[in-house]
């Protein structure tokens, strides 16, 4: 039997990938976990997953879009109302995007913007109100890319960017009313987020005009990158780690090879090893 006590999180995302195994990990640590995806008929593999770790009943499937604010605050609003309280936040839906600006349309660079970090917004802020009242824990999972800028992934890393900026400025103000707020960064990891991204690799060159070739180079470095990547349970078990951890770090990477990498643009002053770096990707 679920403990009625038990804290509350809410997780975004839990489809696939880190999403699904942030959920698990977080019921078979003991919380009440409610795995919210914007298609909850998609939810099978969730809820397969949580039954092989015998932690069904700590997990339920709810409906969120994270794009649709309406359908963001009814969600908090009704686990609220079930649950008498929520302890935490996982704020983990996103879309990859991979494009270069004079090629695209601002409205592409938009619609980046409205799930990767509008929809990290429209949670945060429907959740706050609720984690005051519980002291609780607002965790978002961003990405290396929200500190190390990527060719081909501009709209996808000024999306993380903006949010690693907000979170590190809410971080402050948020501990004044009691509650901790941290993000964590993975690398390249191996699950459907890059699926997702829809490229076809020669499509995409041909229509790349002028960035074609660096386009490709970026590809193919990019698919022995992902052929070698972390295990989205391997990421997730830093994210349940955050959740549980009685005094979180606010910024956490998700491996060394992670860490490593933030680590070029965090002691980087004049920007000259980043851009030294992510300009052989391009060769």
């Amino acid at each position: 039997m679920a403990d009625v006590n038990a804290p509350v999180v809410l997780i975004t995302g839990t489809s696939t990938g880190i999403g699904l195994e942030t959920a698990v990990g977080a019921a078979r640590a003991g919380w009440r976990t409610v795995a919210t995806l914007r298609d909850p008929d998609r939810a099978g593999p969730l809820r397969a997953a949580a039954d092989a770790a015998g932690v069904g009943d700590l997990l339920e499937v709810r409906r969120l879009d994270v794009v649709d604010e309406s359908s963001v605050t009814a969600c908090v609003a009704d686990v609220v109302a079930r649950h008498g309280r929520l302890d935490a936040v996982v704020n983990n839906a996103g879309a990859g995007h991979v494009g270069t600006l004079e090629r695209e349309t601002v409205d592409d660079v938009r619609a980046v913007l409205e799930v990767n970090f509008f929809g990290v917004l429209h949670v945060t802020r429907a959740a706050l109100p609720h984690l005051r009242a519980a002291n609780g824990r607002l965790i978002t999972v961003t990405s290396v890319g929200g500190v190390v800028g990527q060719p081909f992934n501009e709209a996808y890393c000024a999306a993380k960017f903006a949010v690693e900026g907000f979170m590190e400025s809410l971080a402050p103000v948020a501990a004044t009313v009691g509650v901790s707020v941290c993000v964590v960064e993975p690398g390249a990891v191996a699950s459907e987020f890059v699926a997702n991204v829809g490229i076809d690799a020669d499509t995409a060159v041909a229509a790349a005009g002028p960035y074609g070739p660096a386009l490709r180079a970026y590809l193919g470095r990019s698919a022995a990158a992902f052929a070698a990547a972390q295990s989205p349970a391997e990421a997730a078990a830093a994210v349940v780690a955050t959740l549980t951890d009685p005094e979180p770090a606010p910024r956490v990477q998700t491996s060394p090879a992670a860490r490593q990498f933030v680590a070029v643009k965090l002691a980087d002053t004049d920007g000259l090893a980043v851009t030294a770096l992510t300009a052989n990707w391009l060769h």
